[in-house]
């Protein structure tokens, strides 16, 4: 994980041990900048640390990324909604490659804006059916959850914590911690990042 100094704990525990390229970012600073990365990104990207921390994921984009793909991605940033898209994106080196980008918004416990989490995730040319297959998994994975572990899901993906989702469901923030454990479990989700980005998919 590759954090800057006054990054919580609690980034360290939403990315750090995704298997997933994933990346944290403050729009309470200029410009919306990256301030935690974990390793999957960098081996994904080939950027290094200090080429990545500081920076708006914008970076990615080269001369045939799709604008209105960006546009779309800017759109859910503006409004703090979930976004995923499919996107042709570049690494270091300038290879592109198709990237399905998620970009959800996080709020902390009075409600604001605290940070985005971005992930991405490598679509292989020659399986152009990748991101269906995603997003099929993804909605048979979320079927196989209570209709209350659906529903705490649904919040964790719009970015709330454990106490705005117990107050939004009528709910003790003991009960949402058990189900948001039992529902990253039976997602097989290593970290929140992971079970958003399969809500993302799966389309709650």
């Amino acid at each position: 994980m590759v954090v800057t100094d006054h990054i919580t704990e609690r980034l360290d525990v939403l990315i750090a041990n995704s298997p997933i390229a994933s990346v944290i970012s403050d729009p309470r600073q200029r410009d919306n900048p990256i301030v935690a990365c974990n390793r999957a990104f960098i081996e994904l990207t080939g950027y290094a640390e200090h080429e990545i921390i500081g920076r708006n994921c914008k970076f990615l984009a080269g001369p045939a990324t799709e604008p209105w793909l960006t546009q779309a991605i800017r759109n859910g940033v503006e409004r703090h909604a979930p976004v995923l898209v499919e996107i042709l994106n570049y690494k270091r080196d300038g290879t592109p490659f198709r990237n399905a980008v998620l970009v959800a918004p996080m709020f902390d416990e009075e409600g604001e804006l605290e940070f985005f989490l971005g992930s991405q995730v490598e679509l292989e040319a020659s399986a152009p059916m990748t991101h269906e297959n995603r997003r099929i998994a993804a909605a048979l994975a979320v079927k196989t959850l209570s209709r209350r572990q659906r529903e705490v899901l649904a919040e964790m993906a719009l970015g709330h914590l454990n106490k705005q989702i117990a107050f939004r469901l009528g709910l003790s923030e003991q009960t949402v911690k058990m189900h948001r454990a039992l529902l990253m479990d039976r997602l097989g989700a290593a970290t929140t990042a992971d079970a958003i980005r399969i809500a993302v998919e799966a389309g709650l």
